[in-house]
């Protein structure tokens, strides 16, 4: 069950290796973009981890409110976001009400049916807008210096907070592990200061398959192969040749560079995502139908 805070972190707190591992691969793709790593922060990880526990034993993620809410079963005060949220009252001060940390918290949440995979998280975060502009601050955080950050993983749960005051508490440990020294992330292939940021996407967690046309779309029939199956997340059907053109090419401009249309039985559709995985494209579609209420996954 979780713990119960009172506004301040055991001695003992320390987080997984597991959490560990997506901290770094966040700071990873940050440099890519010349951006310098966040500073791990003991307080932060501590609200992250409690609650993802409140997530997965309370669930206090129910009706109108969303993920970002929080239970009456510990030692916090219960939210529900965003029917809770005034001017005065913010779910983003749970570091200052649970830990040491006196600046604000804001978190990035991710839900799997099964135990999370590390991969699809990270893929998932870097693949949406919303999220992706936490991590390379961009949009509304372009800016903005992310001082602290905290990392909670539980069953299938999983939280970011990112923090701009540095938090005086430090870091945590590793459980098991002694105290880590600063881990410079290994370096991932650069990209260019003037691409957009959310056009890239990891392409070995999304089989790529044709190279865009920079004279327009292109119509690709999927070759089988053979004793595998693909799963494309379609977010327009059956449509005018013309309209589907216009949609695609929507689509890219929003950053989805892997979006395609694609053939299947005579029929062209507009494919955002493709994976070579259920378990992934069942993850993915579930944030993607926040913004495209109507994505199915078409097997092939």
């Amino acid at each position: 069950m979780p713990e119960k805070p009172a506004n301040h972190v055991k001695d003992a707190f320390c987080i997984s290796t597991m959490e560990f591992k997506l901290y770094n691969l966040i700071n990873s793709y940050r440099q890519r973009y010349d951006l310098p790593p966040i500073p791990l922060s003991k307080s932060l990880c501590f609200v992250a981890s409690t609650h993802v526990k409140d997530l997965y034993y309370h669930h206090p993620d129910k009706g109108s409110c969303n993920a970002h809410s929080w239970s009456n079963q510990g030692n916090w005060r219960p939210f529900c976001y965003p029917k809770d949220e005034t001017k005065y009252n913010s779910v983003w001060d749970k570091p200052r009400e649970l830990t040491p940390y006196k600046g604000k918290g804001i978190e990035i949440v991710y839900y799997e049916n099964d135990a999370v995979v590390i991969d699809s998280i990270i893929a998932l975060w870097k693949s949406m807008d919303y999220f992706n502009s936490f991590l390379t601050n961009t949009g509304k955080w372009q800016g903005k210096k992310w001082n602290a950050i905290g990392i909670g993983i539980h069953e299938n749960y999983a939280c970011a907070w990112f923090g701009e005051m540095p938090d005086p508490d430090g870091e945590p440990v590793i459980c098991g592990q002694e105290p880590p020294k600063t881990v410079t992330p290994p370096k991932e292939e650069p990209v260019g200061k003037n691409e957009p940021e959310n056009k890239v996407i990891k392409k070995s967690l999304q089989e790529q398959t044709t190279k865009e046309n920079p004279a327009g779309p292109e119509l690709t029939t999927p070759a089988p192969v053979q004793g595998k199956e693909h799963f494309y997340i379609i977010v327009k059907g059956v449509a005018p040749e013309k309209e589907l053109h216009q949609v695609l090419n929507d689509i890219r401009a929003k950053g989805y560079s892997t979006s395609r249309l694609i053939e299947s039985n005579g029929k062209q559709r507009v494919s955002i995502m493709e994976f070579a995985d259920r378990t992934k494209a069942d993850s993915a579609i579930r944030q993607l139908r926040k913004y495209w209420p109507e994505a199915w996954i078409l097997k092939q």
